[in-house]
């Protein structure tokens, strides 16, 4: 028994280190994820309050989830307080098997991101592994009289708290630059054009269509096979999904980039030749609007055409003060997945992203 407790020990604590790991590297990642939760919940009617005020705070509970996961798993492997780590890897699995069968049987949400946009799981996948993990955790929880530390109380504090800073130090870096690893579709070597087209294994959802007609205050549904005469009045048409699709969605399909005046130029733009940069800047908060200045010298002394992203353009037309600068609209929750750091400066080459920086970074440069 005590090989089999300290076995699922050493399982559990590595999956839950490599997990939060996986997710440090992009904490938004994870915020953005919670708040597609919070906003399914609001939207079926959850308590919306408090629905709304945690949607706000995402982030805080992403980087206290991630620092938590990886604390955990530590000292787990560390056998350091077995007791109190035990019940909250308990509750840690049936919170996250709540969530992944949420996923699963709700169909509302696509994936549950439990290793985060790097190591993508199917609903079915993820809940399989939760659960498993979730006995594995209830097998160390009955059994943790077989665990023994591995050293000291002082070491295995030090080795605790090392390892707390350093998960959140690397929270904090990428929050300030850049994930690590980007596992997103618009990383470094992409063509986004490319990846804006149907997947060429796609198959189409499948259809059937029913039509409404009324006659003598009497409505009535017929097959397309087996329209009325001209005599009945048309009401409505009913789109009932047959056969869902497999592969049906690219994996850009939210990446539209119109003009002032609402026209689509995201074929334009991607298709001219030569490099340009494209500067994304979801919003335009007091504190991180010193980069304007920078972004206008930026454009003044560059020898290729640069644009500036938002899904703020009318705030964006206020405080640029250089008007030949073209400001582009694009919806916001493209430019999160595209631009993890608010602002994120994209050198492009043609439609393929050629190289990107937390605009802050490469604005330290441009003198």
């Amino acid at each position: 028994m005590k090989a089999v407790v300290n076995t699922a020990r050493v399982l559990v604590g590595i999956l839950f280190i490599f997990s939060g790991l996986v997710k440090a590297i992009d904490p938004l990642g994870l915020a953005y994820k919670m708040q597609e939760f919070f906003e399914a919940w609001a939207n079926a009617g959850i308590m919306k309050g408090l629905m709304s005020w945690l949607d706000g705070q995402a982030l805080m509970f992403s980087i206290l989830m991630i620092t938590l996961e990886v604390v955990l798993g530590v000292a787990l492997l560390l056998g350091w307080r077995k007791n109190m780590v035990s019940w909250l890897l308990l509750l840690l699995m049936l919170f996250f098997t709540f969530l992944t069968s949420y996923v699963l049987f709700s169909g509302k949400i696509r994936a549950c991101g439990c290793f985060g946009d790097c190591i993508p799981l199917t609903p079915i996948q993820t809940f399989t592994k939760d659960i498993v993990l979730l006995i594995l955790v209830l097998l160390i929880l009955f059994g943790r009289k077989y665990i023994n530390p591995l050293f000291s109380n002082t070491i295995s504090i030090s080795l605790f708290l090392l390892s707390l800073f350093a998960v959140l130090a690397l929270q904090w870096y990428v929050l300030n630059h850049l994930p690590l690893k980007d596992c997103l579709p618009f990383k470094v070597g992409n063509n986004l054009l490319e990846l804006r087209k149907m997947p060429k294994d796609a198959v189409p959802d499948k259809f059937d269509y029913t039509f409404v007609y009324k006659k003598n205050g009497e409505s009535k549904e017929f097959a397309v096979s087996a329209l009325p005469d001209s005599t009945w009045e048309f009401v409505d048409r009913k789109q009932v999904l047959v056969e869902k699709g497999k592969n049906n969605i690219p994996l850009i399909n939210d990446f539209i980039l119109k003009t002032e005046s609402g026209n689509d130029t995201t074929e334009a733009i991607l298709s001219q030749q030569g490099e340009y940069y494209l500067l994304f800047a979801k919003d335009f908060t007091d504190k991180n609007i010193k980069w304007i200045n920078n972004f206008e010298l930026l454009h003044a002394k560059s020898l290729v055409p640069v644009y500036l992203v938002t899904a703020d353009p009318k705030k964006a037309g206020e405080l640029i003060k250089d008007k030949s600068i073209l400001i582009l609209s694009c919806d916001a929750t493209a430019i999160k997945t595209a631009a993890r750091v608010n602002p994120t400066l994209f050198l492009m080459n043609g439609p393929v992203v050629k190289n990107k920086w937390a605009a802050l970074d490469y604005f330290k440069t441009v003198k």
